[in-house]
C-alpha cells in the first residue's frame, strides 16, 4: 500500500528482507498455535482484516503529513462514531455490560493508552516515513506480545520461540535499516519576472 499510494520505491534488498521477515513471523505464529491447519473463515477474515489495515496505515500515514497524527486518530475516531455507537448499543442489548472496576480500568488504559497514544505515536511514525520502511516494525509485536505474556501471564519461553522471535527481531531491524528511494517532488514553476519599463 506504501508503493501504490505513497508510490515509495523499495529496493530489492529490502522486498527480500521482508519477505524473509514475514515468513519467519508465520512460522513462529503457527509453531506458538500448534502447527498449520486448512484455512478457515476465520483466517480469512483475518486476512481481509490485515489488507483494510494496510490500506488505512498508509492512507493515515501520507493524511499525517498533512493534517498531525493526533488529528488524523481524532478525525478518524469522529467518523466511526456513529457506526460504533450503533454497534456498542447492539452489543450492550445483547450481552449487558458487567466488569470489575479493574477490568474497567484495564479496558480504559486499552482504550486510552493502546489505541488513541498508540495510534498517535504510530501515524506520526509513519507520517516520517518511509511508510514502507517503518510498517516492518509491526512484524515485531507478535514478539512483543508473547514476551508481555511470559513476564505478566506467567507463560513459559520454550528456546524454539525464543530463537524464532530473535529471527524475527533480526529481519524486521535490517529491512528497517535498508534506505528506500523517496517519490520524486515536483518543483514548484519558474516565476516569469515582468520587467516595467523605465520613466522616459
Amino acid at each position: 500500500m506504501a508503493v501504490i499510494r505513497g508510490k515509495e520505491r523499495p529496493s530489492v534488498f529490502f522486498w527480500v528482507m521482508a519477505g524473509i521477515g514475514a515468513v519467519v513471523a508465520l512460522v513462529f505464529a503457527s509453531i506458538q498455535g500448534g502447527g498449520l491447519s486448512a484455512p478457515t473463515l476465520s483466517d480469512l477474515l483475518i486476512f481481509g482484516a490485515v489488507i483494510a489495515a494496510a490500506i488505512g496505515y498508509a492512507e493515515g500515514g501520507l493524511l499525517s503529513r498533512e493534517l498531525g497524527s493526533w488529528q488524523t486518530v481524532s478525525w478518524a475516531l469522529v467518523i466511526a462514531s456513529p457506526l460504533m455507537v450503533v454497534l456498542t448499543i447492539v452489543a450492550i442489548a445483547q450481552q449487558p455490560v458487567s466488569a470489575t472496576p479493574a477490568q474497567w480500568a484495564a479496558f480504559g488504559y486499552l482504550g486510552v493508552v493502546s489505541m488513541f497514544l498508540g495510534f498517535v505515536a504510530w501515524y506520526r511514525g509513519l507520517a516520517i516515513g518511509p511508510i514502507a520502511r517503518v510498517s516492518q516494525v509491526q512484524l515485531v509485536q507478535p514478539v512483543i506480545t508473547i514476551v508481555w505474556a511470559a513476564l505478566l501471564l506467567g507463560e513459559v519461553l520454550t528456546w524454539s520461540t525464543i530463537l524464532g522471535g530473535l529471527a524475527v527481531v533480526l529481519c524486521a531491524a535490517i529491512a528497517v535499516r535498508v534506505r528506500l528511494k523517496r517519490p520524486p517532488v515536483a518543483s514548484p514553476p519558474p516565476v516569469a519576472s515582468v520587467t516595467k519599463p523605465l520613466p522616459t
